[in-house]
């Protein structure tokens, strides 16, 4: 009984492994995009670097359509291909269960009054010098049509 038990046990253990192998190779996840926190400091690198602001107005540990947006689009090479090309990201998170600091929450809720978020996930897209461009959300499709998506509000400015 102990071999059967120890045969299965392993059997479970290398399949679960090589799952979650091939999940993270079919699946980047967000983490390799670098997203700053603080608009301001997004503004200066867009700057410098000649590219276009993507600003992510999340509930990242409870909204579900912000979790569907990272999963379906941040977190794709497709996404991330474009993204790093040509975005610089800010990640402005209204988390209910991560710890912030006061100065954190207090930045974020400005933010949110500046823009006139009422909303999750709410993607604000500016221009190199900070200037709004466009409004948009969660969009179906993933993450290439999404790219399409943010493309068209770009090349209308």
């Amino acid at each position: 009984m102990k071999k059967y038990f120890l045969a299965v046990f392993t059997f479970v253990l290398l399949v679960s492994i090589g799952c979650t192998d091939n999940a993270a190779k079919d699946n980047p996840k967000s983490s390799q995009l670098t997203w700053v926190e603080n608009l301001e400091q997004g503004i200066k690198t867009a700057k410098a670097e000649d590219k276009q602001i993507l600003v992510n107005f999340t509930g990242s540990d409870w909204c579900i359509w912000c979790k569907r947006l990272n999963s379906e689009v941040f977190s794709q090479k497709e996404f991330a291909d474009y993204a790093k090309k040509n975005l610089v990201l800010v990640k402005v998170d209204f988390p209910r269960n991560i710890e912030q600091s006061h100065d954190t929450k207090l930045y974020n809720n400005n933010l949110m009054r500046q823009f006139g978020v009422r909303g999750f996930p709410t993607i604000i897209l500016l221009d190199s010098e900070g200037k709004f461009v466009g409004q948009t959300g969660y969009q179906q499709g993933g993450a290439t049509n999404y790219v399409k998506h943010i493309q068209e509000y770009y090349t209308k400015s």
